[in-house]
């Protein structure tokens, strides 16, 4: 019999699910419409949390492997965004609303791995995928419920509800994580394993980690490629409805948006629980990658709300998928390596990066040449992903390995 799923890390993903989606989409639309900033302009607020994610990343799967403090460290993070949210509401200051975004980005570099950490150091290798599925769901279950109450908010004319709303979501975080006791955590699980090689040598740093093992390096330019192709989208869908409207018929279309690509997120969840162990990991993942440029282009066929809010539930497939076996796969490249979280940093570092490059090109793209090109451009990129994924990325999933021809759990050393 299955053991029960871990409730109060159900709550918190359920919470954190607008917190790790950090302004996004909503900032985009309060920014064109509200405070009236150029394209441009645009790309460099939505993409300076992001840098400045990435810079942190490493470091602190790093320090996540190290500290025994995770709950703790988790609290301070999600505190911090929600002070980042209050002070986009206070301020229509340009430097403090660059200040926010940085301090988003700071915090975002620690929540999801942190909570990654928690759920693997809680219930184990055996239980991890079972329960990361169902947190995922719970995530994306949150999601929804912000994104109605943003849309809501949004139509009654509270334009800065949806940054409160993003402050009582991380208030949310904080109590959950106190219902879980940093005794049920082994810190030992949670990084992944042993700490240290039986050699005694110094273990590779992140990107070290990713150049040793031929897996997680080809993994490494398939995520970068998928996020430069995806992280774009729905800030151009976004700008693209609001388009001669105001800034609460704006955010109340991209709460739709949202609600409608999160509903998909939670069967994706449930699917990717019952399936990636059996399937494995890389026919779901081909799966999401190959929605992105499908999305890309039917985006350019048609300027109805009703239609673009349709077609943005596909994201629900691509990023449904993807929060999932991203997790799964650094799980499996990393057992028994003590590296799970400096792996995971530096992979979230070049996602990160994919997510920076996407923001910023798109919208010179847009200022210069229009909507539809944009897309086009996105578009390419996920194709060139999908096409270097299926043709260099070898299954990392211990079940599916051993159903397809018998073999073993691979190796926990570099591949070859």
């Amino acid at each position: 019999m299955l053991p029960p799923l871990k409730r109060p890390l159900l709550a918190l993903n359920f919470f954190a699910g607008d917190v790790t989606a950090g302004f996004g989409p909503y900032l985009a639309i309060y920014l064109l419409s509200q405070l009236h900033w150029g394209p441009g302009d645009i790309g460099f607020a939505l993409a300076l949390g992001t840098i400045v994610t990435v810079l942190i990343q490493t470091p602190a799967g790093a320090l996540i492997d190290w500290i025994t403090a995770k709950r703790g460290l988790l609290i301070v993070s999600a505190g911090a965004v929600g002070m980042a949210a209050t002070l986009v509401v206070l301020t229509n200051w340009t430097p403090l609303i660059f200040a926010a975004q940085t301090l988003v980005g700071v915090s975002l570099a620690f929540v999801g791995p942190l909570i990654a950490a928690i759920t693997l150091g809680v219930v184990g290798h055996d239980g991890f995928t079972r329960q990361t599925s169902a947190n995922q769901a719970w995530n994306h279950a949150g999601n929804v419920a912000a994104a109605a109450l943003a849309a809501a908010l949004a139509m009654y004319g509270y334009v800065t509800g949806v940054f409160v709303l993003i402050s009582a979501m991380a208030a949310g975080m904080i109590v959950s994580a106190c219902f879980i006791s940093p005794s049920q955590i082994d810190h030992e699980i949670a990084r992944g394993g042993v700490a240290e090689r039986a050699d005694g040598e110094e273990q590779p740093s992140g990107f070290g980690t990713i150049l040793g093992d031929r897996r997680l390096l080809v993994f490494a330019a398939s995520i970068f490629l998928f996020h430069f192709a995806n992280a774009a989208m729905l800030p151009l869908v976004s700008q693209k409805l609001s388009l001669g409207g105001d800034t609460g018929t704006g955010i109340a279309f991209t709460s739709a948006c949202i609600i409608a690509a999160q509903f998909v997120m939670i069967g994706m969840a449930v699917l990717c629980g019952r399936t990636a162990d059996r399937w494995g990991r890389k026919p779901l993942f081909l799966l999401a990658f190959a929605i992105l440029p499908i999305r890309a282009v039917l985006y350019t066929l048609t300027d109805s709300s009703v239609l673009l809010v349709a077609i943005q539930a596909l994201d629900g497939v691509a990023n449904g998928v993807f929060a999932i076996i991203f997790l799964l796969v650094v799980s499996d490249v990393t057992a028994g390596t003590g590296r799970f979280n400096v792996a995971q940093g530096a992979l979230a570092t070049l996602v990160g990066i994919g997510a920076s490059l996407s923001n910023l090109l798109a919208e010179q793209v847009v200022q210069y040449a229009g909507y539809d090109p944009a897309f086009y451009f996105l578009g390419a990129v996920a194709l060139i992903g999908a096409v270097l994924f299926m043709a260099f990325m070898p299954e990392t999933a211990a079940h599916a390995l051993a159903n397809a021809d018998g073999r073993t759990r691979p190796g926990r050393g570099p591949a070859s």
